[in-house]
């Protein structure tokens, strides 16, 4: 089943999210969902809260990346390959140089900035079979995985960049929120409006 996006404006994306147990109620089916909606959304990753949901849940598929003519055929390999469940992270470790690239989101369409990250992290995480892993991971793979686990910390990329850049976004920022915005997947609006907006 497809679930719809949260957008911009809802408060379950701006709150830190909880551990799950191995328990929580249709696990599965849930991951499955996400891995629907983010399919059908044509994004890359999706984390919980974006589905209204504020759990330490995110997915990550980098395969879209992989068409990317400047990378290196390893490069390619590794992206069209990455496919990931991330249950109950916890990023140990950030490393490497500061880049910059110009990153959008499913909850925030037609915005995207230049967000600077680190090029290497460190995480642990369960698998979906709460199995627990602490991987390195670097470049665009890396992004993806810090992109995701911002939303369950209740960051938004929109969050990282200059007041001046957030004045020059806040209109169409506004315009999400009210649900005046075009695009081609179920987005769920908020109900009450944000203060300052």
């Amino acid at each position: 089943m497809i679930l719809p996006i949260v957008a911009y404006g809802d408060s379950v994306l701006k709150k830190k999210a909880i551990d799950i147990k191995k328990n929580f109620p249709d696990l599965k089916k849930l991951i499955s969902n996400m891995f629907k909606t983010m399919y059908a959304a044509q994004g890359v990753g999706l984390a919980a809260p974006q589905v209204g949901l504020s759990i330490r849940l995110f997915i990550v598929d980098t395969f879209p990346f992989s068409d990317d003519e400047s990378l290196s055929n390893a490069d390619k390999n590794q992206l069209k390959s990455f496919k990931k469940i991330f249950i109950n992270p916890a990023i140990i470790e950030e490393n490497g140089s500061n880049w910059n690239f110009n990153e959008g989101c499913l909850s925030i369409p037609n915005v995207r900035e230049e967000i600077t990250r680190k090029s290497e992290i460190k995480i642990r995480y369960l698998d979906e079979n709460f199995k627990t892993h602490i991987d390195k991971y670097d470049g665009l793979i890396a992004r993806v995985i810090q992109h995701e686990y911002d939303h369950i910390e209740g960051v938004l990329f929109t969050d990282k960049v200059s007041n001046f850049k957030k004045r020059l976004i806040k209109s169409k920022l506004k315009s999400i929120t009210l649900g005046r915005v075009d695009v081609n997947y179920a987005m769920r609006f908020p109900k009450d409006i944000p203060k300052g907006f």
